[in-house]
């Protein structure tokens, strides 16, 4: 039975685990492109090439992941193991600095890492329940973004001063006290059943069996969702490394810590956006977030355009703090508001994830091969066109998901009606 002392110190595990997670689950990150353009001068196609073949090994595990952590109660000895697999990936890539070595321990660690972000909702809403599930998860991408911005902050200074290996060792650091958090957060505070999207059964005294796997391809609004978060990642993703290669290439020596200051003016920016969502989503409606954060990709992108100056450059970023800031925190909540009664909630966050990390697959080498053909003013200029056309689709066919999350329990002895009903209505 879990007590209210365990709910407050799963709060402060949660608190600390998105935290120092921050820097675990993305492993080298945008630190990549810059480490092999400047350490082992690749060049920016067969760079972004790279991180596409890495990215593509992830997007093979993602709707699997999901289905694990519905089906699983290790939850957190799975991200324990997940957290200590990316962290020896990434620290053996300088030891093999090969085109097959670099693509399959970068592929590994994105095998890892697609577990993390399906697994801290679920534990979240096991947690919490579904009507605090938006403040939860606002606060959990508050501290998210927290961490990335003391990663980068410790990055850019330890690489000025140490050189660019020094991001290795801040990810040994962080991945040790990831471990730690996970395995404070008590298991008895976890409903495993809620955890999974089954909490409205629950709580009119009996356990539904689950949906079948058909409702991730019968429910419209969440193949539109699918649909626009492909486009808000095809656009986003080689935003910042190609911010990166433009820095570095301006100044090698700079280029780690120009980047660190990217990350961190974007990551403090992040900070109060998903406090913003967190506290007012659920009467602003989830919609208008989700658009917003679409809307500010082509404007970033044109911006990019005007100058080559470092500081402009940074500033411009600030811009990805409002986007990633406010897609981050209203992301599970929709797809809660899809899946709630479902049974379904996390594989439907592995499905749509495994939309949205082809698309950020495909950016990196869609920006790489307009920047060797066009320039890098045109590459910023087509994914921010990419970004619009998402847009277009949000305003025009994705329901207000709102209403999904405010229906009444059904009463006792009914069968729920499916999310893909309710909002065709």
């Amino acid at each position: 039975m879990s007590t209210r002392a365990d709910y407050r110190r799963a709060s402060r595990a949660l608190d600390a685990a998105n935290f120092f997670l921050a820097d675990v689950r993305d492993g080298l990150g945008p630190y990549l492109a810059i480490y092999l353009l400047t350490d082992q001068q690749w060049d920016e196609a067969r760079i972004g090439v790279v991180m596409s073949v890495a990215a593509l090994a992830g997007i093979v595990a993602q709707t699997p992941a999901g289905a694990l952590i519905d089906a699983t109660r290790a939850k957190r000895l799975i991200m324990a193991l997940c957290a200590i697999l990316i962290t020896t990936a990434s620290l053996l890539l300088p030891l093999f600095p090969s085109f097959w070595p670099v693509a399959i321990s970068q592929g590994i660690a994105h095998t890892a890492g697609v577990v993390f972000p399906p697994a801290l909702a679920a534990i979240s809403l096991g947690i919490v329940g579904h009507r605090a599930l938006t403040a939860r998860i606002g606060r959990n991408e508050t501290f998210n973004h927290a961490g990335n911005a003391v990663a980068a902050s410790v990055a850019g200074l330890g690489a000025y001063a140490f050189g660019p290996n020094v991001v290795f060792y801040l990810l040994s650091f962080m991945s040790l006290a990831s471990l730690a958090s996970i395995l404070f957060i008590p298991e008895s505070a976890i409903d495993h059943d809620r955890a999974r999207g089954l909490h409205e059964a629950e709580a009119c005294g009996r356990h539904d069996q689950p949906s079948g796997l058909s409702i991730l391809l019968t429910c419209r609004p969440l193949l539109v969702f699918a649909i626009c978060v492909v486009l808000f990642h095809l656009s986003n993703a080689a935003m910042l490394p190609l911010v990166g290669q433009k820095l570095a290439l301006q100044d090698k020596n700079m280029g780690t810590s120009l980047m660190s200051a990217c990350i961190v003016a974007a990551q403090i920016v992040m900070v109060p956006f998903a406090m913003l969502v967190g506290a007012t989503a659920d009467r602003w409606g989830h919609k208008r977030f989700f658009l917003a954060a679409l809307l500010i990709l082509p404007i970033r992108g044109a911006l990019y355009t005007l100058s080559d100056n470092p500081f402009w450059l940074v500033g411009v970023q600030l811009l990805d703090g409002v986007g990633a800031g406010i897609f981050g925190a209203i992301f599970p909540v929709i797809v809660a508001d899809l899946m709630r009664n479902t049974g379904r909630f996390n594989v439907a966050q592995g499905a749509i994830i495994t939309a949205q990390s082809l698309g950020a697959a495909l950016s990196t080498t869609l920006a790489g091969l307009v920047v060797v053909g066009a320039g890098y003013s045109t590459a910023f200029l087509t994914l921010g066109a990419i970004a619009a056309l998402g847009a277009v689709v949000c305003v025009f066919t994705l329901p207000e998901t709102r209403q999904i999350a405010h229906t009444t329990p059904p009463p006792r002895g009914t069968t729920a009606l499916p999310a893909s009903a309710i909002a065709a209505e």
